[in-house]
């Protein structure tokens, strides 16, 4: 079978047993503050498992893309080592939410494996959960006795509460789980040593493919387990390893999942795969990686130097770099597997497809901005070494004229050769240079690196980033026992309701809470838009507590405050900042009208591709690969400001089925998890027409005027867009207005303003002209002067004087002119321009060659007594510093540079 027939079979499989089959969601997380990607097929149903959504589908069925690469679940040094950890993979799902639970589950399993999938039955071995007393846990014995119905009882293997007892986190929902392990060694392999022994032993060739998650409990924050309230079934099988199981492969990468992209690579690499296990495994790196960097862009995560941003970074030089290091591809090629990628995903993850040639170039940017920051790494690495190695020799009195790579000298200098843990790490931080090739370019020069240091430095920072971004969340506390939630704050900015559940959390050292509550209107941080805040008025309205800021969490609305009301059992009014909700709703209406004018302007290439939306501004994210002209941006505003002018009443359609939502033509946008049932927001069917679950105005009318502050490059392919609106406008176009009036006083109230400007630039222009021919009369006027000031010490004449010239190409354009009248010349001038201390030094070039003195040397050395440095050419050079009064002590110490 294929990788996609095997998919297929899955998924019709479990349709087949009455499961609704649903989309991947995407693989970066958005309204779960504890995620960043999604890390296992669970993660888009935890709201389901915790109770805080309705069920709609009691059985599911999905394959769901995910990315495990930071946090307990970190695989990434592992990838392309070993021939089953990836860094993106595809987790096959099935799930009961409270309906079928350890029966069904089971033998589905079974029947699937050994009936569709005709897995010899004598290569499988299951586990179940032994126990743990410590937690009062009993043996599963019910998961046993299921499983004896199927399996001999010494193919059944009793797991610890490592192995065998699934938490989705330090707390929450969690329970027994039931692994199926295959033994896919040889038969004569099989024969010597049972499979039973090497079951979770980390044997490449023994290896868990599927996993029986059976939740029955809540962990709650003091570590004690309370039974939940309805039980499910969640479960899991790794793709990329039963694809290898049912096409026989001793490896994830010898399949058809990974091979087109293996031997892509190959070819252009011209090293065939299997020839050596370096060039093997970085083959098998730049097939991963490219996966899953792909996979994120297109899903709405940019490359960036923070957060998820910057872990797909790292995943993406990790590629470059064994690119780079192993296969000696030096120029950008990753990019060139996108397209191969795009074609293995088509009928699968449309995602991909409809968006490679844009994830394309953002990758390529990113290789090339790479391989410059790996050539910059480099030449910072030879300069220590070097300097290092000379410093090694001076200190252990060996020639200077020695090779340093002399067999000799190594042998005297190996023990000192040890490149400090500080500069690898700053390499690394600053630089974005992995440590991984540090140490492997110390090697080749028989360095080491002093990793304890290293080590040391990176702890400091983590412990560092850690204290920053620290959340203690306590238990909910249930208030009133009520599982359906409602958002009503399209219709309503104020409402009567009751807390329903709360917590205190504490986060930089700062103490709130968070409050749910039974029906709100607030709405709560997503797509962009922010949070509402207001407040929480007890019944009487005499008391009342700020609702500082308003998100999502697992689909669940949180109100943020800094106090708790006195009575939480009580009845409350939520009211929202009208005013703070009327300017977003501004803006972000604005978004839609803005995307659409993009559209119509640059193409309909054009795609949302992030946005800010707040009561202050808004910021657009959109895909287009130019800089935007001044006579585009115009016709954008005014395409903007017509539809807002025409006052376009709000057609606001909810609970749309989604195929029917996209049938009508809506705008979807990439890397959004939608439901079943969707809102469409429409200004004009001929328009603007997207789903979004954000506040909008009324009628575009209520916008006022939209005006354009500034458009610019954020990613490969990415423009941004900022821009104000209604009253923030008026208040940019009025002060605006202000200056325009304070410039006509302030010229005459001359009415032709660019007439009047242009004079005074080229006054201006002829004035500095004139200035800088007087400037240069002086200089001339000056050299002859100087030359007075000269003094022979050993064959070097020297001059050594304080100039007084009002720019640095002055003294440039003198020292030259010194340097035509007199031979064998050292000269150096003191400056003070503009309040600040300079010093520039000019050398005859016969003192180059024979004395070996260099400009950039004495000019750094002569800058440290003004705090400051520079550098040049050996003939020429300057510098700068912060103090002054070091002048004279420049003049003074020249003598004593001539030896």
């Amino acid at each position: 079978m294929t990788a996609k027939e095997i998919r297929q079979a899955y998924l019709q499989f479990f349709e087949s047993k009455q499961h609704h089959i649903v989309s991947s969601a995407p693989i970066v997380v958005k309204n779960d503050p504890t995620l960043m990607f999604t890390n296992a097929g669970m993660n888009q149903f935890k709201d389901l498992f915790l109770g805080e959504a309705p069920i709609k589908y009691p059985r599911v069925t999905d394959t769901q893309r995910c990315l495990r690469v930071s946090g307990k679940h970190n695989d990434l040094e592992e990838v392309g080592i070993d021939t089953y950890h990836h860094t993106m993979f595809e987790m096959l799902g099935n799930w009961s939410f409270g309906d079928y639970f350890k029966k069904e589950a089971i033998a589905w399993s079974w029947e699937l494996l050994t009936e569709v999938y005709r897995i010899p039955k004598d290569k499988l071995y299951v586990s179940i959960f032994e126990g743990d007393d410590k937690e009062g846990l009993p043996r599963d014995t019910d998961a046993y006795e299921l499983w004896k119905q199927f399996v001999p009882e010494d193919r059944i293997i009793l797991g610890n509460k490592k192995d065998n007892f699934w938490e989705m986190g330090d707390t929450g929902p969690c329970g027994p789980c039931s692994e199926i392990h295959v033994d896919c060694r040889p038969d004569h392999e099989r024969e010597a040593v049972s499979g039973k022994e090497l079951v979770n032993a980390d044997h490449p060739q023994v290896i868990e493919i599927w996993n029986n998650v059976f939740m029955q409990f809540n962990r709650l924050k003091d570590g004690s387990l309370q039974p939940l309230p309805a039980q499910h079934v969640d479960t899991g099988m790794g793709f990329e390893r039963l694809v290898r199981v049912l096409q026989n492969k001793a490896s994830n990468y010898d399949t058809d999942v990974f091979q087109p992209l293996i031997q892509f690579i190959a070819g252009k690499a011209g090293i065939a795969y299997g020839a050596d296990e370096k060039t093997d495994i970085a083959m098998r790196v730049m097939a991963d990686h490219v996966r899953a960097i792909s996979f994120v862009i297109a899903d709405g995560q940019l490359p960036a130097n923070n957060k998820a941003g910057y872990v797909i970074r790292r995943i993406l030089r990790r590629a470059v770099r064994y690119a780079y290091t192993f296969l000696d591809l030096k120029e950008p090629f990753l990019n060139q597997l996108v397209p191969v990628l795009a074609e293995q995903f088509k009928g699968v993850f449309e995602e991909l497809v409809l968006q490679q040639d844009f994830v394309q170039k953002v990758v390529l940017e990113e290789e090339v901005s790479f391989l410059r920051t790996l050539a910059t790494g480099i030449q910072r690495f030879e300069n220590y070494t070097k300097k290092q190695g000379e410093l090694l020799m001076s200190e252990n009195a060996i020639d200077p004229e020695k090779p340093f790579t002399d067999a000799w000298v190594y042998s005297i200098l190996k023990d000192q050769m040890v490149i400090s843990g500080e500069f690898a790490f700053e390499l690394q931080d600053t630089y974005g240079f992995p440590i991984d090739l540090t140490e492997l370019m110390a090697r080749e020069k028989n360095w080491t690196v002093d990793m304890e240091e290293y080590e040391k430095s990176l702890q400091i920072q983590k412990s560092r980033s850690r204290a920053a971004t620290a959340i203690d969340k306590g238990d909910w506390i249930t208030v009133n026992d009520d599982p359906e939630t409602a958002f009503v704050g399209y219709d309503f900015l104020e409402i009567e309701t009751k807390i329903l559940k709360y917590r205190q959390v504490t986060a930089k050292g700062k103490e709130q809470y968070q409050i749910v509550l039974q029906n709100t209107p607030f709405y709560g941080e997503s797509g962009g838009q922010v949070g509402d805040t207001g407040r929480l008025e007890d019944h009487s309205r005499l008391f009342s507590v700020e609702i500082t800021d308003t998100k999502k969490e697992n689909g669940v609305i949180v109100h943020y405050t800094d106090t708790l009301p006195e009575d939480p059992e009580g009845q409350f009014w939520a009211v929202v900042d009208e005013d703070k909700r009327v300017q977003t709703n501004n803006n972000h209406s604005a978004t839609h009208l803005l995307h659409a004018a993009l559209k119509q302007v640059l193409g309909s290439h054009v795609n949302q591709k992030g946005s800010l939306v707040n009561p202050d501004y808004l910021r657009f994210d959109f895909s287009h690969f130019a800089k935007i002209t001044e006579e585009e941006l115009a016709k954008i505003e005014h395409l903007v400001n017509k539809k807002i002018r025409e006052n376009l009443r709000l057609k606001e359609q909810r609970d749309v089925p989604y195929e029917e939502a996209l049938s009508s033509g809506v705008t979807a946008l990439f890397g959004e998890k939608y439901g079943d049932f969707v809102r469409i927001i429409t200004f004009d069917d001929n328009y603007s027409k997207e789903l979004c679950g954000g506040t909008h105005v009324a009628a575009t009318g209520q916008i006022g005027y939209f005006k354009i502050l500034s458009e610019s490059a954020v990613a490969a392919g990415v423009r941004r867009i900022e821009a104000i609106t209604a009253d923030a406008a008026e208040a940019f176009i009025l002060a605006q207005n202000q200056e325009i009036t304070q410039l006509k006083a302030l010229l005459k109230g001359n009415k032709d303003l660019t007439a009047a400007v242009t004079s005074l630039l080229e006054e201006n222009a002829k004035l500095k002209k004139d200035a800088e021919k007087a400037v240069l009369a002086r200089s001339g006027d000056l050299k002859h002067e100087i030359v007075h000031h000269m003094k022979t010490i050993n064959g070097v004449n020297l001059i050594a004087v304080h100039v007084d010239l009002p720019n640095a190409d002055a003294v440039k354009n003198l020292a030259f002119a010194v340097k035509d009248l007199v031979d064998n010349l050292l000269l150096v001038f003191t400056t003070l321009i503009d309040d600040k201390p300079g010093i520039s030094v000019m050398l005859s070039e016969n003192l180059i060659a024979e004395r070996g003195l260099n400009a950039s040397n004495i000019v750094r050395e002569l800058a440290k007594d003004i705090q400051g440095g520079g550098g040049g050419q050996p003939f020429y050079a300057t510098a700068g510093g912060k103090n002054k009064d070091g002048l004279s002590k420049v003049l003074e110490k020249a003598a004593g540079l001539i030896k």
